[in-house]
């Protein structure tokens, strides 16, 4: 059956000489995998359409088995983002969390849009760590290992200050913060921040300052958090870590 799909690119694989494999994520289908005959070839049409960020309308033929590009209408290139290796290693890591989070052809409309504001974001300013945040959270939630932001994971409690705790999988209260005691304390304002990035839609946050140190922290409990309960390594990570390094 011929869909028309609107989605963008998250990677390509080379299938066999002069074709590609393509994972697309979309809000109709949600991420699938689908062959693009001849776009290896420089001067075919499925080339331009099938770089990796670019926003294309798909005419797909999606069957049982492996779907096929028929052909494909640009929508957005993202050409910016191709052209600056600091954008490109940060939608690299949102591409691959998201191929390794989100399961195949399961839509979710709501978060493909998040997907795409976070891309677009990046693009068109300099910070995107908080919109990578942001979204991170949400990723989290639809992989159904999102920390508890809303109130003491033990006990219920919204008594503050919170600390974040990593073993746990989240806020504990005062009164129950011994249960671990390497937890991190994070101020009222911080917690309250961090709880509003996993549930508020980028496109309704103008402008947020947050100082460095505050960033860095929050960057440093998802890591840690991610990396016990996510269960994919993300090979992405390791090229924006070095980048981190190489600010300092």
């Amino acid at each position: 059956m011929l869909e028309q799909i609107d989605g963008m690119v998250l990677k390509t694989k080379d299938y066999g000489e002069t074709h590609k494999l393509v994972t697309i994520y979309s809000g109709k289908v949600g991420k699938f995998q689908a062959l693009a005959k001849g776009a290896k070839k420089p001067k075919s049409r499925m080339a331009a359409v099938t770089q990796p960020f670019v926003f294309t309308r798909f005419f797909v033929y999606m069957g049982s088995g492996l779907s096929t590009i028929q052909q494909g209408e640009l929508l957005h290139s993202h050409r910016t983002i191709r052209e600056d290796f600091v954008k490109t290693a940060y939608c690299s890591y949102v591409a691959e969390l998201t191929d390794k989070l989100v399961e195949n052809k399961n839509a979710d409309p709501y978060l493909f849009k998040q997907f795409q504001q976070t891309i677009t974001w990046i693009e068109e300013n300099e910070q995107a760590e908080i919109p990578i945040i942001m979204y991170e959270l949400k990723l989290y939630k639809i992989a159904g290992f999102a920390p508890v932001l809303n109130q003491c994971l033990n006990c219920g409690s919204t008594q503050q200050p919170f600390v974040f705790s990593v073993v746990e999988g989240g806020f504990l209260c005062p009164a129950c913060r011994h249960i671990d005691p390497e937890a991190i304390e994070l101020s009222t304002k911080l917690a309250r921040l961090l709880y509003l990035f996993s549930e508020v839609e980028l496109e309704r946050i103008g402008s947020i300052r947050m100082k460095p140190e505050n960033v860095t922290l929050i960057q440093k409990l998802l890591k840690a958090y991610y990396d016990r309960y996510g269960g994919y390594y993300i090979k992405s990570r390791k090229f924006l870590d070095q980048l981190d390094l190489f600010k300092e």
